[in-house]
C-alpha cells in the first residue's frame, strides 16, 4: 500500500468488522471515510477502474439514499430517507449495525478514530462507536443537517466541523461533542466545508465565499460572490485555490490569497451543485444543464462536456483515466478523463443524486430506488439480503 493510504489508513481508521469477517484479498479497505475521499475534498480515488464493472452485491434500505456513502477498513457507512446510519461489510454487503434517527440523513458520513460522525434532518448531529453503532454523543443544532462533516488536527487533539441549516458552521471536540466554536453567516449552510492549511473553506447560501481559522472559528477572508450566486455544494481546494459552482449559473476558481475570482465557467441557464473532483491538470464536475464538464486546471477553458438525460447533482470520482459519476438518469457512468468518452454504463432505473466512493477498483454508491450498490469487476460473493 502506497505510503499515503498508509498514513490516512492510521489517521482514520476503524475497528475491524464487528461480525469477524476478515477481509480477503481484493476486497474494499479503504481509505474513503469522507466525503471526496480527503479533507480537501478533491474527489481522487487512488488506483484504476478495471471494466466493464458488475454489480457485486446491493442492499436494500427502506427509504431514498441520497447520502454518499464512506468507506474505512472493510466497512461501508451511509445515511437513508428512513433515517438510519447503516454500517455494511464493503465485501458482501451484510448489515454491520444500523443506527434510527428521527428524521432523513441526506448527510454522508466521517469516519474518525473510531467513531462516526453524521448530521440529520432531526437537527442532531451525531457521534457513533463505529464497531458498534452504539451512541456517543449527540449535540442539537436549531436546524437540519445536510452536509458532511470534516475534521483537522491540532496540537492539543482533532477537531470535527459541520455545517446546518440554522446558518451556523460548528467546531466540536470528537471526543466529548463539546462545542468549541461556531461561526455565523447570514443564510443555510448546506455543504460540507473543506479544510487545507488550519482554514475552513466553504460557500454559504448567503452568496459568500467564507475562509474562518479552525483554531479560532473567526474569519481568515470573505468574498462576496453576488446576490443570486448561493452555493449549495462543496468546494475542493488545490494550490491555494478554492473550486466550486453556484446557483448564479458559474463554476469558478478562487484565488484564496488574492480573494478574487481568477476564472469563470458560464451555464447559459442552469445552476452547479455538484462538487468538482480535481485532476492533474484538469477539473470536473455535474451541472443541472445534465452534463457533465471538463475544465483546464489553470484557466477554465472547457475541454469537454458528457450529455446525459437529467441533471447531474451527483459529485464525480476521478480514479486514474477515468471518471465515475451517477446522474438523475438514474444511470451510474464511466468516462475517459482525457476526452470524456463513454466507457460502461449502469442503469439502475432511478436518480442517483448520492455521489460514488471509490475503493480499491470498487465503486459503492446510492440511489432513489432506495438501494445502494456495490459494483467491482466481478461479484467476490453471492448477493446479500436477497438482492
Amino acid at each position: 500500500m502506497p505510503l499515503l493510504l498508509l498514513a490516512l489508513v492510521s489517521l482514520v481508521g476503524t475497528a475491524p468488522a464487528a461480525d469477524g469477517h476478515a477481509p480477503e484479498e481484493g476486497e474494499p479497505q479503504g481509505p474513503w471515510p469522507i466525503f471526496r475521499g480527503d479533507s480537501a475534498l478533491t474527489g481522487r480515488a487512488a488506483g484504476s477502474l478495471a471494466l466493464p464493472l458488475e454489480v457485486a452485491w446491493s442492499f436494500q434500505a427502506q427509504g431514498a439514499i441520497t447520502s454518499s456513502p464512506t468507506v474505512s477498513e472493510g466497512r461501508l457507512y451511509f445515511g437513508s430517507d428512513d433515517g438510519k446510519l447503516y454500517c455494511l461489510d464493503a465485501g458482501s454487503g451484510a448489515e454491520v449495525w444500523a443506527f434510527q434517527t428521527q428524521d432523513i440523513i441526506e448527510a454522508p458520513p466521517l469516519v474518525l478514530d473510531g467513531r462516526v460522525f453524521v448530521g440529520s434532518s432531526d437537527f442532531f448531529f451525531y457521534a457513533l462507536n463505529a464497531e458498534t453503532g452504539e451512541l456517543v454523543w449527540k449535540v442539537e443544532t436549531d436546524d437540519k443537517i445536510l452536509g458532511g462533516a470534516n475534521f483537522t488536527r491540532m496540537q492539543d487533539g482533532a477537531r470535527v466541523l459541520v455545517g446546518s441549516y440554522d446558518t451556523y458552521l460548528y467546531c466540536f471536540d470528537p471526543a466529548t461533542g463539546e462545542t468549541l466554536w461556531k461561526y455565523g453567516t447570514e443564510n443555510y449552510v448546506n455543504g460540507t466545508p473543506a479544510i487545507l492549511d488550519g482554514r475552513v473553506i466553504f460557500g454559504g447560501c448567503d452568496a459568500v465565499l467564507h475562509v474562518v481559522s479552525a483554531t479560532t472559528g473567526r474569519a481568515v477572508k470573505t468574498l462576496e460572490l453576488g446576490s443570486e450566486c448561493h452555493v449549495a455544494g462543496s468546494a475542493a481546494l488545490a494550490d491555494g485555490r478554492a473550486y466550486f459552482g453556484h446557483y448564479g449559473n458559474q463554476f469558478v476558481c478562487v484565488d484564496l490569497e488574492k480573494e478574487k475570482v481568477v476564472w469563470s465557467y458560464d451555464s447559459p441557464r442552469h445552476p452547479f451543485f455538484s462538487s468538482p473532483a480535481i485532476g492533474t491538470d484538469r477539473i470536473v464536475f455535474g451541472g443541472r444543464d445534465k452534463r457533465l464538464h471538463c475544465a483546464r486546471l489553470a484557466d477554465g477553458k472547457p475541454l469537454w462536456s458528457f450529455p446525459t438525460r437529467r441533471k447531474i447533482d451527483s459529485s464525480p470520482v476521478i480514479c486514474g483515466d477515468s471518471v465515475v459519476f451517477g446522474s438523475g438518469d438514474g444511470r451510474l457512468y464511466v468516462v475517459g478523463l482525457e476526452d470524456g468518452k463513454e466507457r460502461w454504463q449502469y442503469d439502475i432505473g432511478k436518480a442517483i443524486l448520492s455521489s460514488p466512493a471509490v475503493v480499491d477498483g470498487w465503486v459503492f454508491v446510492g440511489a432513489n430506488d432506495k438501494k445502494l450498490y456495490a459494483f467491482a469487476k466481478k461479484p467476490r460473493r453471492p448477493e446479500k439480503n436477497g438482492q
